[in-house]
């Protein structure tokens, strides 16, 4: 691989909408659908556990209809940085991986909020299946998140290179300055 297809993976496809060249919108837009349905997973644990839990299954919902909209819009930016990155790379295939698991996750919530759909006016607690479904699609995140932090940390998509990022750790903030403080 050369260096120029390494590089070519650090530029976004459209700047407008995937974000500028080191600050990409897809790793901001992800923290939407991930603490969304981690909530959700929270207030299904809870809703088994206080008294009243009509309120906890209702918000429930609402966070996972909230979630999969967010991923939506995770899903649309990221797969703009899929298209940066070089086809026949091993970071092109983590980038297929990550985002067929994110795929399969949104669309397990988007049933599992049809399956709720309505659920919370019995004032009982969440359903064994539904928590299962939303222990299940959470631990599917977790492993997508670590691919994608793969993509990020260690095939560096979408991170500014090494010359832009000494900006950070120079004196005066100048790319390239060796100049050390007298």
């Amino acid at each position: 691989m050369t260096d120029d297809s390494r590089l070519q993976a650090k530029r976004p496809v459209s700047a407008l909408l995937a974000g500028p060249y080191g600050h990409p919108f897809h790793p901001i837009l992800v923290t939407l659908p991930i603490g969304a349905w981690v909530t959700s997973l929270v207030f299904d644990i809870a809703s088994h556990v206080v008294h009243r839990p009509g309120f906890l299954t209702q918000s429930s919902e609402w966070l996972i209809g909230i979630g999969v909209i967010g991923a939506l819009l995770a899903a649309m930016v990221g797969l703009l940085d899929l298209f940066a990155i070089p086809s026949g790379t091993p970071a092109f295939r983590t980038g297929l991986v990550h985002m067929t698991l994110n795929l399969l996750v949104t669309a397990a919530y988007v049933a599992n909020f049809l399956w709720r759909y309505g659920d919370h006016t019995s004032g009982r607690g969440v359903g064994v299946g539904q928590l299962v479904l939303s222990a299940v699609s959470v631990a599917a995140l977790g492993v997508s998140g670590y691919l994608g932090g793969k993509l990020a940390y260690r095939y560096g998509v979408r991170v500014a290179d090494e010359t832009t990022q000494a900006e950070g750790y120079t004196p005066d903030g100048r790319r390239g300055s060796t100049r050390t403080p007298v």
